[in-house]
């Protein structure tokens, strides 16, 4: 059983062990504090909630099972919710829970009136991707380089996947450009991604 809650400052003393993964991107403290300060209604944990309970963390549970942070960015027919990072433990996943947290971001962003929900997954993330088509995202544009290879490791392509929401009632938030099939095809560097 699991609880889905807002995140909570003290909660960063436990997302370590769910960051141990090498598609899930790290951040520093300042940049999680950003984000629970500024889009405190798009950051959630998902907590277990049986187990002893804990003397740190925001919850009563067993401890954290994983996280997704998100904000809302662009102006007019680009504003958007973002998922900026979504990530479940490894002995948590094929449970539901990241399908569980991408709804929370998708009510909020139908609360806030937004026209679709983003996120970039890299390419070899395959799992991700084909998690993400399940719940209805499609790949609208290859960015190019977007994720940085370490030393002597080749840059990686990210995937922009969208989901258009209520408000974008002609599908324009995913429509390709003319001449386009699959926008795997659409290609931008990492800098046109900006809103």
């Amino acid at each position: 059983m699991s609880l889905l809650r807002p995140f909570s400052a003290s909660d960063l003393f436990e997302v370590n062990p769910i960051n141990l993964d090498a598609f899930t991107e790290t951040y520093g403290v300042q940049y999680y504090l950003t984000y629970l300060t500024n889009w405190g209604d798009l950051f959630s944990v998902v907590e277990s909630a049986g187990g002893e309970g804990r003397v740190s963390g925001g919850g009563e549970g067993g401890g954290l099972m994983g996280y997704v942070m998100g904000k809302t960015e662009g102006t007019a027919n680009e504003w958007h919710a973002h998922v900026s990072a979504i990530t479940v433990s490894p002995g948590h996943r094929r449970l539901g829970l990241a399908s569980m947290m991408m709804d929370l971001l998708e009510r909020v962003g139908e609360r806030e009136r937004t026209w679709f929900v983003d996120l970039f997954a890299r390419e070899s993330n395959e799992r991700a991707i084909s998690l993400y088509e399940s719940l209805g995202y499609v790949v609208f544009r290859r960015v190019v380089g977007y994720y940085g290879g370490g030393p002597r490791e080749a840059d990686e392509d990210g995937l922009d996947l969208r989901k258009p929401l209520s408000r974008d009632k002609n599908g324009t938030s995913i429509r390709l450009p003319p001449g386009f099939a699959d926008g795997r095809d659409v290609k931008v560097r990492p800098e046109d991604t900006y809103f």
